[in-house]
């Protein structure tokens, strides 16, 4: 899992750079480049945790950080950050753990699709990622990350020409082998994530409606 982990940082590094091209390029335009900031709730699946390290059905918080390129005016992309807090169930053995994720998605702008007024938006992303698991407290060794895909809807009202709010639903599914020993498992999660956020997005390149 580390070598694999070692490989994928550099993929990542690579993505980073890549955009940070594309965000070096789209100074100049017009509604292209964004900065995103969304905090909510999540929701891990049950089958993510091992027998008697359950967590609870609905935890907080769930932070995402993100920047967007749009590229044409329905399709760009997104890299961003998220950051959940997963904590243990009642009558279950006490535990916490941070769940991070970083995700490179497409972004496709739909309000032609729904022909809204000027002011509001609906965009939908999806991609791939990596997600990093550390539990907390006594199961500090349990660490784990392996690949994810992530896929959501944000409803977007516009508030001035350079900010709107949005509201994200996401779903995060994780490509995480079983754990074995199950030993490796307490106070640790590999399954799916649900998230809900509210957030603002501010453009950082000029009015947010203009095309």
């Amino acid at each position: 899992m580390t070598s694999n982990f070692k490989i994928y940082k550099k993929a990542l590094c690579a993505i980073v750079l890549v955009m940070s091209s594309f965000v070096s390029v789209s100074q100049g335009d017009t509604s292209t480049f964004k900065a995103q900031f969304a905090l909510g709730l999540n929701s891990p699946s049950k089958n993510g945790f091992v027998t008697g390290f359950e967590g609870k059905t609905y935890n907080f918080p769930t932070v995402n950080l993100g920047i967007q390129y749009m590229f044409k005016p329905m399709l760009g992309a997104k890299l961003d950050y998220g950051f959940s807090r997963i904590s243990n169930q009642k009558d279950t053995q006490p535990f916490k753990l941070n769940y991070s994720r970083i995700n490179l998605q497409a972004v496709y702008n739909a309000n032609r699709i729904f022909n809204l007024s000027q002011n509001k938006g609906v965009f939908v992303h999806a991609g791939p990622g990596l997600t990093s698991v550390k539990p907390l407290g006594n199961f500090t060794q349990n660490k784990t990350s392996f690949m994810n895909a992530m896929a959501g809807v944000e409803l977007h009202f516009g508030v001035s020409d350079k900010l709107s709010i949005y509201t994200d639903v996401s779903y995060i599914h994780g490509f995480a082998k079983d754990f074995e020993p199950i030993s490796d498992g307490f106070g640790a999660f590999n399954g799916n994530l649900l998230t809900l956020t509210v957030g603002a997005s501010i453009s950082l390149s000029g009015c947010y409606y203009c095309e």
